[in-house]
């Protein structure tokens, strides 16, 4: 295990963190550069793009998700009927690949074949819905595949977390007068903090590492608009051959990564507060 730990993960880490610094081209090569790599990255305006498309996507889908994730769990957790057959069909869309998840979303948002299509066959003319071809919508096409495919997995880990909270507090609150909505803000979501937390860490690390979703969706365009890293690393890899300017961006990626583990490793491993 010691030995897997050391080659596959550490040793891969440290081995795309040093060729970032050559001049590798189709193959890696020892031939040291510096920061050249780095600096030409952030001077290329298809990674500046890039970024700022994952940063805009990241943010929206990062609050929608924690937030309907959430609503859906308290709904859940009401203790309604058919809870089970409810909680597979919120859940069976994570089970999809991303790839899976893009075709589809991309046929309901084709302007001639999906939604706009089909509204306009039933009279209604003036109907548009093509975001998946407009700049200025793409990102948010994004958003709503990306929210179909991952709020049911937020769903599950909240109720989890709701049903770890135990039910004495619930009967406290109601002796108490406190209304339902500030028990939920003020000792439910407390109390949850670390799986807030880790759901926050799963669904962050997912957000820097999306490319499937928006490969099969919308490869990237139009033009620019909805390029992500994870696109950028992949092209610069295997179609530009040029392995340098590819593992220094995987790098810059790794990195954010790792910030966001930062609230996590302390929630986990920070001295704990005794009552």
């Amino acid at each position: 295990m010691v030995a897997i730990v050391l080659v596959v993960f550490i040793g891969c880490t440290l081995w795309t963190i040093w060729f970032s610094f050559t001049d590798s081209r189709a193959l890696p090569n020892g031939a040291f550069v510096g920061f050249d790599q780095y600096q030409r990255l952030f001077a290329t305006r298809r990674w500046r793009i890039s970024a700022t498309n994952l940063l805009t996507y990241g943010i929206f889908s990062l609050v929608f998700t924690m937030v309907v994730g959430f609503v859906l769990a308290v709904l859940m957790d009401q203790r309604i009927r058919f809870e089970d057959g409810f909680r597979t069909i919120f859940l069976y869309p994570f089970a999809l690949s991303g790839i899976v998840t893009g075709l589809v979303w991309q046929w309901i948002m084709n302007p001639t074949l999906g939604l706009q299509s089909t509204m306009r066959g039933l009279g209604w003319t003036n109907f548009t819905f093509d975001w998946i071809t407009n700049t200025d919508m793409v990102l948010y096409a994004l958003l709503i595949a990306g929210l179909w495919h991952g709020t049911g997995f937020v769903m599950v880990l909240m109720l989890a977390g709701l049903r770890s909270v135990d039910g004495e507090i619930w009967k406290a609150a109601r002796v108490d007068g406190i209304p339902t909505w500030r028990t939920y803000l003020q000792i439910v979501l407390p109390m949850m903090r670390g799986v807030i937390v880790t759901t926050l860490v799963i669904v962050g690390s997912g957000i820097v590492r999306t490319y499937d979703l928006v490969v099969a969706l919308t490869n990237g365009g139009p033009g620019l608009s909805s390029e992500v890293p994870a696109k950028y690393v992949i092209n610069y890899m295997f179609s530009a051959g040029n392995l340098g300017q590819a593992l220094s961006a995987s790098t810059v990626m790794l990195l954010t990564v790792f910030v966001l583990l930062i609230p996590w490793v302390i929630v986990e491993f920070g001295p704990k507060k005794h009552t």
